[in-house]
């Protein structure tokens, strides 16, 4: 007899965050390790994150093959459970939770790493929309196993990058870069990879459209934290008041 996993709804994942977010604020209200200097992305990063992906684009049928040849009702009911975190209610749940945990507390640095969050999706999400527009893709579903098949400046084809992947990706990386503790590290990253997977389960991306949502959401986040520099781009400053959460981000020239 098989037991089917719990299916999360929209609700479930907002109430599962009341809990999720004060464990994780907890080592952010802590004593904060000393931050890396920030790496400079240079041109040949960009080459290679966008190589690497036309590289996985060569295997994308095969893979999706193998997928669904292996695919079955106990990976459907674990893909149904994993997807959520890729969905909206859970990461924008998760910004709020942590900004409000922040106010609540009155830790000004747990309300900053929110704003972070917030801001890191925020970006992942527009850079999200921009290359699905621009790359045109169509799904694995209804284009069945043809992976070429594009529209580039059309509405209607959304498979490149993957939105679930991207914005998975940017809240895993967000807020590990925050704790800055290992075990967090594994259980986020885990956690964004198996939302990638979902989506080859579920037939509703091809592999490269997984590789370049996990780039775009660990670039966006990297980038508003810190840790990353692009051009003389620094991280916004957040700031909370009673009027609310400013971002403002500034630009040296």
């Amino acid at each position: 007899m098989r037991v089917p996993f719990p299916s999360l709804s929209s609700a479930g994942c907002v109430l599962a965050l009341t809990l999720v977010v004060p464990a994780l604020a907890g080592p952010l209200a802590g004593q904060m390790p000393a931050r890396a200097q920030a790496v400079s992305v240079q041109w040949w990063h960009a080459a290679v994150a966008v190589g690497g992906v036309a590289t996985l684009m060569l295997v994308d049928e095969p893979v999706a093959r193998f997928m669904q040849d292996r695919r079955s009702n106990d990976t459907n009911d674990v893909a149904s459970v994993v997807r959520h975190m890729g969905n909206y209610p859970f990461y924008i749940s998760a910004a709020a939770g942590t900004v409000a945990v922040g106010l609540v507390s009155g830790d000004s640095r747990i309300t900053r790493a929110g704003g972070r969050l917030a801001a890191a999706l925020a970006l992942t999400g527009t850079l999200t929309r921009l290359g699905k527009f621009g790359a045109g893709r169509e799904r694995p579903i209804p284009s069945g196993l043809d992976s070429d098949q594009y529209h580039p400046f059309s509405t209607g084809y959304t498979s490149l990058p993957s939105g679930h992947t991207s914005m998975a990706f940017a809240l895993a990386t967000s807020l590990s870069d925050e704790i800055e503790r290992p075990w967090a590290t594994v259980a986020l990253y885990t956690g964004a990879g198996l939302v990638g997977w979902s989506r080859l389960n579920d037939n509703r991306h091809w592999l490269s459209d997984v590789a370049a949502g996990a780039m775009i959401g660990i670039f966006s986040a990297k980038l508003v934290n810190g840790r990353w520099r692009v051009f003389n781009l620094r991280p916004p400053g957040v700031k909370a008041g009673s009027q609310g959460i400013e971002v403002a981000w500034n630009v040296a020239f």
